[in-house]
């Protein structure tokens, strides 16, 4: 998220709006934050650097299993995790977004995908809809952004949250979440995942410019070598066009 100028586009509380600029759409929430991005002429790719590293679980997850796994996200945005795991990936997808409008926007200005067999958006308050049954041990990659429209901190972050989203996870899932790497409330959202996953299934990026800091855990601790995560990486590049062996410069496990 980072400060742009926008238009306005009545729609439910709180305010969707959108803008543009050149070949970039953003949306936004009332304010000057951006909540998600699209390039014009290429909806499915990713503008945003934070966003690509959301999908830092493809340095852990086998990728011979990603088409068909589960993917959800916690916080629908202009859709571009959904659409690139719905898309690019050939995940089956569960977006979980609380507010009506923001769902609106990416349908009507986003180009989300209608519902089908792969692809399912509930509108829910996500800290209640984890907590369900259905939901739990099925989840192969969990991204969470949620954000209101002041973006100072995490809507949803503590400890029982952490908790929750772990029990999500299948035994090899892993959780990525955004924060802000710049913020006083950076260090106790990291201890909050810890306490909930355990210090050695932590991994971070270090901030981007802007200042967003991604953060990684797994359901099931593991450390692979450098020269797995090289080729991880190398795969990732290749297959999905995502810019991975750049993020083993700016990604480490949080303890040694």
């Amino acid at each position: 998220m980072t400060r742009k100028k926008a238009s306005t586009l009545d729609l439910p509380l709180p305010e969707v709006n959108f803008s543009e600029d050149g070949e970039i759409r953003y949306l936004h929430l009332g304010t000057e934050w951006i909540q998600g991005s699209m390039f014009l002429d290429r909806p499915y790719d990713i503008e945003l650097e934070y966003v690509q590293r959301m999908f830092g679980w493809l340095l852990f997850f086998p990728h011979t299993e990603v088409k068909g796994a589960h993917a959800m996200q916690l916080g629908l945005g202009a859709g571009t995790i959904t659409k690139f795991c719905h898309k690019k990936l050939k995940m089956t997808c569960t977006a979980i977004e609380l507010n009506p409008g923001v769902l609106h926007a990416c349908r009507g200005w986003f180009r989300l995908p209608p519902d089908d067999e792969r692809l399912r958006v509930v509108l829910a308050d996500a800290s209640l809809e984890i907590q369900k049954d259905e939901w739990r041990g099925t989840v192969d990659a969990l991204q969470v952004d949620l954000y209101d429209e002041e973006a100072a901190a995490p809507v949803l972050d503590t400890p029982d949250f952490y908790r929750h989203c772990r029990e999500l996870l299948t035994p090899q899932g892993c959780m990525t979440v955004n924060l802000f790497g710049r913020s006083s409330s950076y260090i106790e959202s990291v201890e909050k995942i810890t306490a909930a996953f355990g210090e050695a299934a932590v991994w971070a990026f270090k901030p981007t410019r802007e200042g967003n800091a991604i953060v990684l855990a797994q359901r099931t601790a593991s450390r692979p070598s450098r020269d797995a995560l090289l080729q991880a990486a190398s795969a990732v590049e290749d297959q999905w066009g995502l810019p991975a062996p750049k993020w083993l410069k700016v990604f480490k496990p949080l303890t040694k």
